[in-house]
């Protein structure tokens, strides 16, 4: 394990930070622009973001560089700036994270399906080893693989981030299955728990898919499934939609209401997802013990 995340993790949990998307669709994004453009477009509204996270509590915060890969920026017409936008994203998070907090950079999806034949693996791993290289040049604390469904592409990412020599998160979504302990492939906790360990991940955990109240159950199967750090980002319940915009309905207090179940249950990182904000980051931090970064 990478001396930084054994550091942060000797006395859990580290509260992380919520919500980019839907904060950023908050200070004027459209619903369905590219978030990750506004690094070059809208400067001062992504460090607002990554600024409202650390005067929150959040001692770790992400990057605005989620969809920052080839595949995706192809998509958005963006492939040529796909270093400056992985630059400035950490950038951005690192001038409002100052001394307070850590960087974690985001790595998303490609979007992209392998069992369609819509990639390739030698095509994923240049695309992740492209999009690593030039996060890793902007020097952030770690790097994150996130909102993964297909542990074959999470798989690929994490071997690209760890040839980077900075500290690797790999989470899953869970969201699928009787009990939705799954991910939308049939993958367990437990399965991806140790695929990713083996290929590299420092931190394995779960985001996105699903509302925080049944996290609790995928939290104790990462557990138990490793002795690595857990990782848990969950939503602010499933979103309705309300006059074209996703409205998610779980309070900051119910959110935080479950944050020490899932420390009991083993987290050492908590933080949210879609539909968050800093004000439950504050419920987090309000809620629980916590240490400086």
């Amino acid at each position: 394990m990478h001396p930084l995340i054994r550091q942060l993790t000797a006395n859990p949990p580290v509260i992380t930070d919520g919500a980019w998307g839907t904060q950023l669709q908050a200070r004027g994004l459209p619903v369905g622009a590219f978030p990750d453009a506004w690094n070059l477009e809208q400067p001062d509204q992504v460090s607002a973001v990554a600024r409202a996270y650390v005067e929150a509590g959040s001692q770790v915060i992400l990057t605005n560089t989620f969809g920052s890969n080839r595949l995706r920026l192809a998509e958005a017409g963006l492939t040529h700036n796909l270093a400056e936008l992985n630059l400035r994203g950490v950038q951005l998070s690192r001038q409002a994270a100052g001394l307070r907090a850590h960087v974690f950079a985001s790595i998303g999806p490609t979007g992209k399906l392998l069992l369609s034949g819509d990639t390739t693996t030698d095509e994923l791993r240049d695309v992740f080893a492209e999009q690593t290289e030039a996060l890793a040049q902007a020097r952030p604390d770690a790097l994150v693989v996130e909102t993964m469904s297909d542990l074959e592409e999470a798989r690929l990412a994490v071997a690209a981030a760890r040839a980077t020599g900075l500290p690797v998160v790999a989470c899953m979504v869970f969201d699928s299955g009787k009990d939705r302990d799954r991910t939308m492939m049939g993958i367990t906790p437990e399965q991806a728990a140790k695929t990713l360990v083996d290929a590299g991940a420092d931190v394995v955990g779960a985001n996105c898919g699903q509302g925080i109240a049944t996290f609790l159950t995928v939290c104790r199967q990462l557990r138990a499934a490793t002795d690595y750090p857990v990782w848990i980002k969950p939503n602010a319940g499933l979103p309705e939609i309300v006059d074209h915009r996703a409205v998610y309905r779980t309070t900051p207090a119910e959110f935080a209401g479950h944050a020490r179940a899932l420390l009991a249950a083993g987290a050492d990182f908590l933080g949210g997802c879609c539909g968050t904000t800093p004000d439950f980051i504050r419920a987090l931090a309000a809620d629980l013990p916590r240490k400086t970064a």
